[in-house]
């Protein structure tokens, strides 16, 4: 039997089909509590629960929830969930009641698809771009913006024609020439030129590849745990997800008997994201015989490679046989900054010339001339001194965050994989304790953490938290770190130790 609560959002979620499902959610819990439907002081249903009574994913509830405790709707109290504020902000008493809220008649009677209700009830990407601990995010204060503004400046005052028109031939011919020149030297890839295409990110490239290679219905094969976003673009292309387990060599790819061999396998071979194991050279070759043996396209996404601060970088897939029947995409996004929205494909020569077609025909490339400006960038040498100077900075931030939860959390909490690279790492927390409660209230009071069960398709019982530390300097670090350690001390996650000195830690 449902809820109260949950009847009267169903109720008020068929008035607002405007937005998103998160967004007309909040819209329709905010409005509940300003008008006292939900009294004050009153507990709210458990994230799950209310996910389960309205049909929808809980990272949905849960982003919602966070989002109701950031604004001051709502608080949470250690061990009985999540209530009411006995007193509103006067902002939210301002609020706009949802009543209120005057549509066409056409939107009213507007009705999202079941594909698109199946996105939105499963979208994960976060509100929270920046700070501590947004993992993912690089430090893009630290880009060296105003030698990447001249070279833009300069290009722009005599633009080419080619640069100003759509794309139809896989992007700049610069950037992908500068492209394989660097590839082939930091990455061990094998590709020429007229084999990348560039697109506006890994998830362009992902929804390019799908679209273009698979039919709805198709297997597709995903890491467990692993990237949400590959996951909701398989889900809305059609493509049947399986989860396969990583463990410490990497993804485990065993077909499972009765099984049909999957039409692409998903993989981060040189970082895994979000655990960090790097995949071995044993589960390389069996990939590799996989994909030989059922036409299968493996889809290396190689996302962070360039931040290893010890040892030797790991090759990858795509380099590691002749003609591998690998897929490669990159990106910008963590060298660089996100808003470039720039990355790329590196594919197989028979399949260049249709995923080009194909590119054009779905999204009409453009953005040459910061293509062009990015191609000088790494052709003059800009773009290795850039990485090279980050992956200095982001080395050290690491070892101070590291040396943070050694010293006031214990050994029991460190990061069960020690690999030295990307731009966050994962701390364990016990058995059975909810890593979604620990993450809401570290949000509560501004510190941006992820559940590690978030990223597992299936329920798992292995629980931590997401930290990414590159765009946190070591005085942000230590004060978040300190809000953070008082959230799990509240928890009861962590117990007080009269030999761990909290001050120092920010507390």
């Amino acid at each position: 039997m449902r809820s109260l609560y949950a009847d009267h959002v169903l109720g008020r979620l068929q008035s607002l089909p405007e937005g998103t499902l998160q967004q007309r959610l909040l819209t329709c819990m905010q409005a509940a509590i300003v008008e006292g439907i939900f009294p004050r002081a009153t507990r709210l249903p458990a994230t799950r629960d209310l996910a389960r009574e309205l049909s929808v994913s809980r990272n949905t509830v849960l982003n919602v929830y966070e989002n109701l405790m950031s604004q001051g709707y709502v608080t949470a109290r250690t061990g009985s969930g999540t209530w009411v504020a006995e007193t509103l902000p006067e902002r939210c008493l301002n609020s706009p009641r949802s009543d209120d809220i005057s549509l066409p008649l056409i939107a009213k009677r507007a009705a999202i698809s079941k594909r698109g209700a199946s996105l939105l009830g499963h979208a994960n990407a976060s509100p929270y771009q920046w700070g501590a601990f947004v993992p993912g995010a690089p430090d893009v204060t630290q880009f060296p913006h105003k030698l990447f503004s001249q070279i833009q400046a300069r290009l722009n005052r005599e633009p080419d024609i080619d640069r100003l028109i759509y794309s139809s031939n896989g992007g700049c011919p610069h950037l992908r020439q500068a492209l394989a020149e660097y590839l082939s030297v930091a990455r061990s890839v094998r590709a020429d030129a007229d084999q990348i295409i560039i697109t506006e990110g890994i998830h362009q490239a992902v929804d390019l590849v799908t679209r273009v290679l698979c039919d709805p219905g198709d297997m597709a094969w995903i890491e467990e745990p692993g990237y949400w976003g590959t996951r909701n673009l398989l889900r809305i292309n059609g493509l049947k997800i399986m989860a396969m387990s990583v463990d410490e060599q990497g993804i485990v790819p065993d077909l499972p008997p009765r099984t049909s061999a999957p039409k692409m396998i998903f993989v981060t071979p040189s970082h895994q994201y979000p655990l960090g194991v790097h995949l071995s050279l044993e589960r390389r070759k069996q990939l590799l015989d996989l994909a030989r043996k059922h036409k299968t396209w493996l889809v290396e996404d190689d996302y962070d490679s360039e931040f290893r601060f010890a040892g030797q970088p790991f090759p990858s897939l795509q380099g590691f046989e002749p003609d591998a029947p690998v897929i490669y995409m990159g990106t910008f996004s963590k060298t660089l900054y996100p808003a470039l929205r720039l990355g790329y494909l590196v594919v197989p020569k028979a399949l260049a010339q249709p995923l080009r077609v194909a590119a054009a025909e779905l999204y009409r490339g453009g953005h040459l001339l910061v293509q062009r400006a990015l191609a000088e960038f790494i052709q003059k040498g800009h773009y290795v001194a850039h990485i090279r100077r980050m992956r200095k900075l982001y080395s050290q931030r690491r070892r101070f965050l590291t040396r943070l939860i050694e010293r006031y959390l214990g050994e029991d909490f460190m990061p069960r994989v020690n690999h030295e690279a990307g731009l966050h790492l994962v701390i364990n927390l016990p058995a059975g304790c909810d890593d979604v409660a620990v993450a809401a209230l570290a949000l509560q009071r501004g510190v941006k953490v992820r559940p590690l069960s978030q990223y597992y398709m299936h329920q798992q019982e292995r629980r931590g938290l997401l930290l990414g530390y590159a765009c946190v300097d070591e005085r942000q670090c230590q004060d978040a770190f300190g809000v953070l350690r008082a959230c799990l001390i509240q928890l009861e996650i962590v117990g007080r130790s009269e030999s761990l000195n909290l001050r120092a830690c920010g507390e």
